[in-house]
């Protein structure tokens, strides 16, 4: 069933006299119940595209639908509860709240979710069932990577959206993440979006949109998707 589809999205900035296009016309639809890859170079548009499909930025022109709803045309208090209610977002730089504990991080997006999953179950997923009680300025990169991970999870969204989710983590680590993002997609039939520029990482998705200068370069598919324990950095 289609979950996003864009349709000619366009981005594009003025620097004084000068218009910058992030992206060029760009045209795409998510599923649910399948893992993309968004791949492509720093600068391809990457991060520009996910931004304004999980509703934190909007296109300068194209069309945009979530479920047949046009976010292109959203005001901004629905564009809020599209993000609080439908996308979960994990970000390369964190962003967790330093006054509260890994729990209580996590809790955070639990309260404002319609149907949210347990908190425990998570975190042992992760690999901090024993570090529930530590602030962010206790757990080393790798560890807050991994509560921001089980935050975004923990929502239960419709689409989740994931910058670099590996990229602090050694290779084991990294592969268990890869595994949740998989089994989170499978088992509850939700559609999650990798961004990154691992080429490897591309081969255990079901289709790898490629990005280069704003365009798509092609979208391919995975017929046979390799498992997350066999991919490496």
């Amino acid at each position: 069933m289609e979950l996003i589809v864009a349709r000619n999205i366009v981005k594009r900035y003025r620097m004084g006299e000068v218009t910058v296009y992030a992206l060029k016309g760009v045209d795409f639809t998510l599923y649910d119940g399948e893992l993309v890859v968004v791949l492509g170079h720093s600068g391809s548009g990457k991060s520009t595209l996910v931004n304004i499909v999980g509703g934190m930025d909007r296109a300068s022109e194209g069309e945009l639908y979530f479920r047949e709803q046009p976010l292109h045309r959203a005001n901004e208090t629905e564009l809020t509860n599209y993000r609080r209610s439908q996308v979960g977002f994990i970000f390369q730089f964190y962003n967790l709240m330093p006054n509260l504990t890994a729990y209580e991080n996590i809790e955070l997006s639990v309260q404002i979710a319609e149907d949210p999953l347990q908190i425990d179950p998570l975190m042992e997923q992760v690999g901090l069932s024993d570090r529930q009680e530590h602030f962010p300025s206790q757990l080393s990169g790798g560890e807050q990577q991994r509560v921001a991970i089980a935050r975004a999870l923990a929502k239960n969204p419709h689409l989740l959206l994931c910058d670099e989710p590996t990229g602090s983590l050694d290779l084991p680590t990294g592969q268990q993440i890869l595994k949740l993002l998989r089994d989170f997609c499978e088992r509850y039939n939700k559609a999650v979006v990798i961004i990154t520029h691992n080429t490897n990482i591309s081969y255990m998705a079901d289709r790898v949109i490629c990005l280069k200068d704003g365009l798509v370069e092609g979208i391919k598919e995975n017929p046979e998707p390799l498992t997350p324990e066999k991919v490496s950095w």
